[in-house]
């Protein structure tokens, strides 16, 4: 069964309420923080929402698609609900009201990969995209910012397949890109080439110039998502279409001037992922990493230099990721959110009040 079907059924049969998809965005100059997602109903019914951290709602909009990550912009009190793929419609929400002020909408023959970016001065942002016409075929749409609404201007190319996150470089001008490097087709999410994937992991200025591109050893190893530290280091995880019994790393780095290479967890830890790696965040300040495996229900952190474990944690479903002050949260498929004050030696964790239930697997804040 799959497994946002099985989630569906968990969540009815346990009587969750709400099923949701999410991603978080702490919204700044408020004295409490506001949670960005987007949710459903057990009645199929999506919703943009807003829940300040101790549960109260600012606000809930339906939409006619369902969202996947929440980007807010830099300058001004809205955030970008992005279309999960193959999703043609994406939705820039006022954080006050929670009025839709605008619906974007793809081209003929592209569709939403789920993640976009908006450039530091708030006049430009990025959409991942899929061309359908060459299916598979990774683009960048560009989208300038104009009278508080965004108007494509034209797209660049991901220099690959299957392009699904992408975050900003340190430096705010050049994007890393995680090319999944699988082909699908409009509406689907079928995977049509998994005999010859194409999974890479791309450097590129902002203008869509190629700086570097990389692969890992294993072409069936998927690349998804990806945290960036403020030195530059880079967390990228996999999700692995082949045989259930190969022995692949899910977890890979790449450290500022060195090659792309697999970061050192142990195979007990790689095993219980159940080939599949979800969220990750990196805690620059903390030098930590933590990483979602909801196939494997676990949650950990590990240290980013050393590789040491700080945390492996059974958690149901455990879903969206994002770093705090003073370590991280991380959401469910089926249960409670959390947090994780990793200030000491052991991450402390503490329930969150918020409301329980088929998270989806991202989580930002800005």
């Amino acid at each position: 069964m799959k497994r946002r079907s099985f989630l569906t059924l968990t969540a009815g049969l346990a009587a969750l309420g709400a099923v949701s998809t999410s991603a978080w965005v702490w919204h700044k100059g408020k004295k409490q923080p506001l949670l960005l997602s987007a949710r459903d109903d057990r009645q199929g019914n999506h919703y943009v929402v807003a829940y300040h951290l101790d549960g109260s709602k600012r606000f809930e909009t339906q939409v006619a698609e369902r969202c996947h990550d929440v980007i807010s912009h830099p300058h001004d009190s809205v955030a970008l609900y992005v279309g999960r793929r193959p999703s043609t419609e994406s939705y820039l929400v006022d954080l006050q009201t929670g009025q839709v002020l605008q619906t974007l909408r793809t081209p003929k023959q592209r569709h939403f990969q789920g993640h976009a970016i908006i450039h530091k001065e708030g006049q430009l942002a990025y959409t991942t995209e899929n061309d359908t016409s060459d299916p598979g075929r990774g683009v960048l749409g560009v989208w300038q910012w104009q009278e508080r609404q965004f108007v494509r201007v034209k797209e660049l190319s991901t220099h690959g397949i299957g392009v699904h996150q992408l975050l900003w470089m340190p430096d705010g001008e050049s994007i890393v890109i995680a090319n999944g490097g699988i082909r699908t087709e409009a509406d689907s999410r079928e995977m049509l080439n998994l005999n010859n994937m194409e999974p890479s992991l791309v450097l590129m200025k902002r203008s869509g110039e190629l700086i570097s591109k990389e692969f890992l050893a294993d072409q069936m190893n998927s690349i998804r998502h990806l945290a960036i530290a403020k030195d530059g280091t880079i967390i990228a995880v996999q999700q692995y279409e082949g045989d259930k019994r190969d022995k692949v790393p899910l977890v890979a780095i790449k450290r500022p001037s060195q090659p792309f290479v697999p970061f050192p967890i142990t195979e007990e830890q790689r095993s219980v992922m159940n080939q599949y790696a979800a969220s990750v965040a990196i805690h620059s300040d903390l030098r930590l990493v933590a990483m979602s495996a909801p196939r494997g229900n676990r949650f950990f952190i590990w240290d980013l230099d050393s590789g040491e474990t700080r945390l492996n944690a059974k958690m149901l479903d455990c879903a969206g990721i994002a770093a705090t002050e003073k370590g991280f949260v991380a959401t469910s498929g089926v249960g409670r959110c959390r947090t994780y004050d990793c200030t000491q030696a052991k991450p402390q964790m503490r329930v969150l009040e918020l409301p329980a239930g088929l998270w989806d697997n991202h989580a930002n804040f800005a």
